[in-house]
């Protein structure tokens, strides 16, 4: 393998062990100390951002929504903000995954594997829905209202193909975790109701009344989206 990964790290601690470990899986793994150079240095390209909010220049999280205009690259997290707000406010942000300091290098590499892995994946089909409301092209991972392109982040594409390739069939956060995150993910249903909220602002007409997904309350989420 030889995807490359930008580390926004300012500790060269933490910087240095995280470049080792990912480095030692085959990955190109460059150090960027603060959010203005990292700006710079994503626009040469990048397979997945692991990225610390607390930078001396400017917060993590308008880095995070700096890239979010213009990528859907996998962003990971890495704070020592360990509150359950803190996290859902980063994953509104459209991080794709948060890992809270102290944090086992080898964790965060298996997370780094697995969102590259999901986004590797290809299936050779089309999912349409409502007379076209929404399509969801699996081989390009796009997803489309009419003529409209929705943007989603690679972590909200695939919670959303997870749940319309079971439609009617009550999913719990637990599954969505499981099987959509790749890993035991030590997060809370919160989370998973985070990008449940941004999948819903992006691809419902008015997402107090959910057309593709409802909310089964205690329990998890329905795709109830009608199959064309």
């Amino acid at each position: 393998m030889n995807e490359k990964i930008l580390v926004i790290e300012d500790e060269e601690k933490i910087s240095g062990i995280v470049k080792s470990y990912l480095e030692q899986e085959g990955f190109t793994a460059t150090v960027a100390p603060t959010g203005g150079e990292a700006l710079e240095m994503f626009k040469r390209g990048y397979d997945l951002i692991i990225l610390d909010l607390m930078l001396p220049d400017m917060e993590g999280e308008t880095v995070c929504n700096e890239i979010r205009h213009s990528s859907d690259v996998p962003i990971i997290m890495l704070t020592a903000k360990s509150s359950e707000d803190e996290r859902v406010r980063g994953l509104g942000l459209g991080a794709d995954d948060y890992v809270v300091k102290p944090f086992s290098p080898r964790e965060l590499v298996a997370r780094v594997k697995a969102h590259l892995r999901r986004g590797q994946r290809k299936e050779d089909r089309i999912l349409s829905f409502n007379k076209g409301l929404l399509a969801i092209n699996i081989p390009s991972m796009e997803v489309r209202s009419g003529k409209e392109v929705i943007t989603l982040t690679k972590t909200e594409f695939n919670i959303l193909l997870y749940l319309a390739q079971r439609p009617r069939t009550v999913i719990t956060r637990l599954q969505i975790i499981h099987k959509v995150m790749g890993y035991e993910f030590e997060g809370y249903d919160r989370v998973i109701d985070a990008h449940i909220k941004n999948i819903r602002r992006k691809i419902e007409k008015n997402p107090q009344e959910p057309m593709f997904i409802t909310t089964i309350y205690g329990v998890g989420y329905k795709f109830i989206g009608k199959p064309d």
